[in-house]
């Protein structure tokens, strides 16, 4: 992440698709790659990006998350076993919302509850606490793609509370859940601008 902890950047150390390019980053790593694994590649490629909006007064309301993320094309996932209706679903969402593979995803917008004075989103029962922490991710316009349109009421990653550190993280297609968990865990981040 950066020194505010607003802006954090997804890698991997897989080849997300062919042709990709590593990474001119050099993370600090523990050890030597050779002691972890002679298989792992001593190079990083950048899968995605996450940023929350800066929240210097901390207020208390929700926090507004953006995610760019590189997700495979569907002739790039093979041997999924996804039904009709999801693989339809799925191809929706990411013909609209895709440049080149690239898909865009905004936290959706919680409505404030005026019986329990807080804001709210509809997990369908999956989350049970309410914290700070929680978020469902839509897919969204990308304004440099003339004609795409968004989906607000598709989620694609869920994530939220369910007891004492205890959370529960639901994803589908196009994210993978390497992605899905990194964004995930983007928001735990405890730097000055992110609570």
């Amino acid at each position: 992440s950066d020194f505010l902890g607003t802006n954090f950047t997804i890698y991997d150390s897989r080849q997300p698709y062919t042709g990709a390019r590593p990474s001119g980053c050099k993370t600090s790593r523990r050890f030597a790659p050779k002691q972890v694994c002679p298989r792992v590649p001593d190079v990083n490629y950048e899968i995605g990006q996450v940023s929350y909006k800066f929240n210097l007064l901390k207020s208390r309301g929700p926090r507004r998350m953006h995610c760019n993320l590189r997700c495979p094309s569907p002739l790039e996932t093979s041997g999924s076993t996804t039904h009709a209706k999801d693989r339809s679903t799925w191809h929706e969402a990411s013909t609209s919302t895709s440049t080149s593979g690239n898909v865009i995803l905004k936290n959706k917008a919680p409505r404030w509850h005026e019986h329990l004075q807080c804001w709210c989103l509809n997990f369908h029962g999956r989350v049970t606490v309410a914290s700070v922490k929680n978020f469902q991710l839509v897919a969204t316009v990308d304004p440099s793609q003339p004609g795409a349109i968004g989906d607000d009421e598709l989620v694609l990653l869920q994530f939220g509370k369910v007891g004492d550190d205890m959370f529960t993280m639901d994803y589908r297609q196009p994210l993978s859940a390497f992605q899905a968990f990194a964004i995930c865990l983007t928001s735990f981040g405890t730097k000055f601008a992110c609570e």
